[in-house]
């Protein structure tokens, strides 16, 4: 194809003014670099920020793993914006990723479900003791043993009383002056009616005209020998007991009550009840009386039960598991109630997250409620939530900590603010209001390695615990000292999945709870840093199950101003670490980790 020569003059010159126009769209209309770092400056911000769902601190302009925990960094949501300056916004993907639940809070009648201990007794007013009208020297015992039945009327002994005796002699001389001296007769006779003979047996010696050397002595009542009280041979005094004997026809079961508990526990309500040697079997009663003082040394009071017992399939000293299903008398029908794992409680204050959802995102709002009654795993709210309301009630622990880092309200700082950390000599009580979420009962499976792992941080665990049994603060120090270092030394690496998520949230826990515990002054601050270890602990156990042996899960309602508290131990004896030699048995098995 022929071009002119003015064709590419043409072409030529437009392509150079072309070139020179935009060269000073690029770079001329910038004054020393200014426009250009302008731009840059946007590019930069426009990028993807990536952080770690358990360590929001973390903050990265490219992707990659966690420095503290190996997690895969997730992208910060650039568009998401908090409504209120003082909550904490979570995306739906970290939310995910830190187990973060929520539920609508309701309102329903408050029920509780009462697990109760006792014991079968007999019934006090059907207890009866059998005692000798007159003394003497038991001949014969016709009841011999005890648990024989024992028919009213019958002869159960035979006693030779030299005084009954003479008083048969002074009534022979009397019945041949009867005619002429009739009071005198009646004296007589009277004299042996005040020791329990009949009419009828008074005419049969004055018809046989012999003394009756051995007298019978008749059971009073009815019923079943408890104790045997004489032997042959003994000599006894008017009045004596011979016997105890029971009417076993009904007989009281005595639950066990808890002082927390007593609020749920009326007269009248109804209680089943099982024992062991029946099983499948399952028995009703109502509670007919409780008593009005708590045992000093067990710290309960017992409820009574009164049981008609046919086919005396109950027997005294029978050990009951019964179950009290109780309603709690409140001022409306209804009652807002709130799972256990939604509430994170610091010994002064409770709080729970409230869910806040925009076109922005979604956000959490810390809020402090008044807890009412524990009903199992389940809390009545007093004050600070309306039904309606939708809360977290899983996740709460990592929300908190987003919330901490963030320097917004959170359980250790309700004002907000920075959190402090590093050594605290000032008296704060910032180990006491290290927040512990409720323990989770789902179990977790994990490797040998992980489990070997956490062998010796449970057993320096223990030794903490042993050491608050016995008061001994500089010992719960040392082993604390052990369980920080042991806690330190394991390899996070072990835990994969959701193992590991698991084991960073409450290791965090751990960690935080005993870090000053070195510097406490006083075994009351050793035990409240205990009680927020032993949740952890707990969470831990429950989650891994981490030893061959079981391990118990045991439970003081006294503890902090009668709100309870829990501990583990290897052994099913009762030993509190939070009272020690004050109350060293008050307590009960909640749970056994097997």
């Amino acid at each position: 194809m022929n071009i002119s020569i003015k064709t590419l003059i043409t072409v030529a010159f437009a392509t150079l003014v072309g070139g020179l126009l935009l060269g000073w769209l690029f770079f001329g209309g910038s004054e020393n670099g200014t426009k250009d770092e302008h731009n840059h400056a946007t590019e930069i911000a426009g990028e993807t920020t990536w952080t770690c769902s358990m360590h929001p601190q973390i903050r990265s302009n490219e992707p990659g793993s966690c420095p503290i925990c190996g997690m895969d960094l997730v992208p910060v949501d650039q568009d998401q914006g908090e409504v209120n300056a003082m909550a904490v916004s979570m995306s739906p993907t970290a939310m995910q990723l830190a187990n973060v639940s929520t539920d609508v809070v309701g309102k329903m009648r408050p029920i509780k479900s009462l697990r109760l201990n006792g014991k079968v007794q007999e019934d006090e007013r059907l207890v009866y003791s059998q005692s000798s009208h007159i003394q003497g020297r038991i001949e014969k015992l016709n009841v011999n043993f005890t648990g024989e039945y024992v028919s009213k009327g019958r002869p159960i002994a035979y006693i030779y009383s030299p005084d009954l005796v003479t008083a048969q002699e002074e009534l022979f001389e009397a019945v041949k002056i009867k005619d002429s001296q009739p009071v005198l007769y009646q004296a007589a006779r009277g004299k042996l009616k005040n020791w329990k003979l009949t009419d009828g047996q008074i005419d049969n010696i004055i018809n046989s005209g012999k003394p009756i050397d051995e007298f019978p002595i008749n059971a009073d009542v009815s019923g079943y020998l408890t104790k045997k009280k004489v032997n042959l041979g003994d000599y006894i005094k008017k009045g004596q007991a011979l016997y105890e004997i029971a009417n076993l026809s009904k007989v009281w079961v005595l639950l066990d009550i808890y002082e927390n508990d007593m609020v749920w526990a009326k007269r009248g309500n109804s209680v089943t009840f099982t024992v062991a040697s029946l099983p499948g079997e399952e028995f009703e009663g109502e509670i007919s009386y409780i008593d009005p003082v708590i045992n000093p040394r067990t710290r309960v009071a017992q409820a009574r039960l009164e049981i008609s017992n046919k086919g005396l399939r109950l027997k005294p000293e029978m050990f009951v598991s019964a179950t009290l299903e109780a309603r709690l008398p409140v001022n409306s029908t209804d009652a807002v109630i709130v799972p256990k794992t939604a509430v994170m409680w610091t010994g002064e204050r409770s709080v729970v997250y409230v869910k806040e959802t925009s076109g922005k995102g979604i956000n959490f709002m810390m809020r402090e409620v008044n807890l009412g009654p524990a009903l199992g795993t389940s809390y009545i709210i007093e004050k600070g939530l309306q039904q309606g309301e939708e809360i977290a009630i899983n996740g709460t622990f990592s929300i908190d900590a987003a919330a901490q880092l963030a320097g917004k309200p959170s359980m250790m700082s309700p004002e907000g603010g920075p959190v402090m950390t590093g050594h605290n000599h000032g008296g704060s009580k910032t180990t006491a209001s290290i927040p512990s979420r409720q323990h989770q009962n789902k179990k977790v499976n994990v490797n040998t390695k992980a489990k070997e792992a956490l062998k010796p941080l449970f057993m320096d665990y223990l030794k903490i615990k042993d050491a608050l049994v016995n008061d001994d603060l500089e010992e719960a120090q040392k082993a604390t000292t052990l369980f920080q270092d042991g806690l330190g030394k394991i390899n996070m690496s072990v835990f994969t999945g959701e193992a590991h998520q698991v084991w960073m949230e409450y290791s965090s826990e751990a960690k935080e709870t005993m870090q000053h515990a070195a510097h406490f002054q006083n075994i009351g601050e050793m035990r409240k840093a205990f009680q927020l270890l032993s949740n952890s602990m707990i969470g831990l156990a429950k989650s891994f199950v981490p030893l061959k042996k079981d391990i118990y899960v045991q439970h003081c309602p006294m503890v902090d101003n009668n709100k309870g508290a829990d501990w583990l131990s290897l052994s099913d004896e009762i030993q509190n670490p939070y009272f020690g030699a004050d109350m060293p048995n008050c307590g009960e098995i909640t749970e056994t980790i097997k």
